[in-house]
């Protein structure tokens, strides 16, 4: 089969690797219908996160199960699925909690052994506990499709940042990055009721999404001008939750700059030096609140498809490019020099 793979910074091939295949009972292997480009891979595609030559990538993607190991009993051959960017069991205490980011027998697509998810085909292990279904009917509605891949990852990790932040009616909400993960969370943040939703970005092109998502206002500097805007628009006070999706020094300072006295942040940008934004002296005095990390989207997928079959929520918008698998080189080009905000791999 075809898949990508990685051989060194801005090296990213499409070639042929061995079949995914049954390698225990509890797998099953999906012929992928849809993946895509993540913000998070381009630290590796970049060079900031360190990958072996030849490694596999991409770990979001829905698409047919095709075979099923012995020991899986609710999945079979045609269902429609969609995976969260790490498998899980479903079964051990972490994963009982909701937090299936630390199953223990767990991990990501395209870690060193397995399939990456920007492929024909992904070995899924414990697909009971990872794979979710989805209607036989959404294959044939090219607009749900893409809707439904964003439950993947960045629908799911905009609603943790939203959850982490204490999102409730009636609140204003701050949202710290224009990227698909931040547009997720200006729509989860309207989904949960928030008032007033301050996005913070000065790409027209993805405000514009911020707007249809339900952005009330529009913050276009950064830095210290950013914070003295958001307290403008907020009295002085801040904003009672504040989503961080970038994970650099300055957008955490500005997230803690922005919140108002005992807000929250919810943090999911994935950190390239944020710790360094953070001054537990000021949160402390200030009362703020920090959570976040790694969303553990299989458990928010659940109640996140019920919205999207129903249409009371359409993440679609934040796939702006199209590219067939071949084309996924170019894919990653586009999202490095932001002429493309999430590119959408067809197969």
């Amino acid at each position: 089969m075809r898949a990508t793979v990685i051989h060194a910074p801005h090296d990213i091939r499409v070639e042929e690797v061995p079949d995914a295949a049954i390698q225990r009972p509890e797998d099953a292997v999906v012929r992928v219908l849809r993946a895509c480009i993540c913000g998070s891979d381009l630290w590796a595609y970049r060079g900031e996160a360190a990958r072996q030559p030849g490694q596999r990538i991409g770990h979001e993607f829905l698409g047919i199960v095709e075979e099923t190991g012995s020991a899986v009993s609710g999945l079979r051959a045609g269902d429609l699925v969609v995976a969260p960017f790490m498998w899980s069991d479903g079964t051990c205490d972490y994963c009982s909690e909701g937090l299936y980011t630390s199953c223990v027998h767990g991990g990501f697509w395209g870690s060193v052994g397995s399939d990456g998810g920007q492929g024909e085909a992904v070995r899924v292990p414990h697909a009971d506990g990872t794979l979710v279904k989805l209607p036989a009917d959404a294959v044939s509605d090219e607009h749900l499709l893409t809707g439904l891949l964003a439950l993947s990852d960045v629908l799911g990790t905009g609603h943790h940042a939203a959850v982490g932040a204490g999102v409730r009616k009636g609140s204003t909400v701050a949202v710290v990055g224009d990227g698909a993960v931040g547009l997720c969370g200006v729509l989860a943040a309207k989904r949960l009721g928030a008032e007033r939703i301050i996005a913070l970005g000065r790409h027209t092109a993805r405000t514009d999404i911020a707007k249809l998502f339900g952005a009330t206002d529009i913050v276009a500097e950064r830095g210290e001008a950013a914070e003295a805007a958001v307290r403008e628009l907020t009295g002085g006070q801040g904003a009672h939750s504040v989503i961080e999706a970038v994970g650099t020094e300055q957008s955490m300072r500005t997230a803690v700059n922005i919140a108002r006295d005992g807000g929250s942040i919810g943090y999911v940008g994935v950190p390239h030096g944020s710790g360094t934004g953070l001054d537990l002296g000021v949160m402390f005095d200030r009362n703020l609140t920090l959570r976040g990390g790694v969303a553990p989207v299989r458990a928010y997928i659940p109640e996140l498809l019920e919205d999207v079959l129903s249409g009371a929520i359409d993440p679609a918008p934040v796939f702006d490019q199209a590219v067939a698998l071949d084309q996924v080189p170019d894919g990653y080009r586009a999202m490095d020099d932001r002429s493309a905000l999430k590119v959408l791999i067809t197969l």
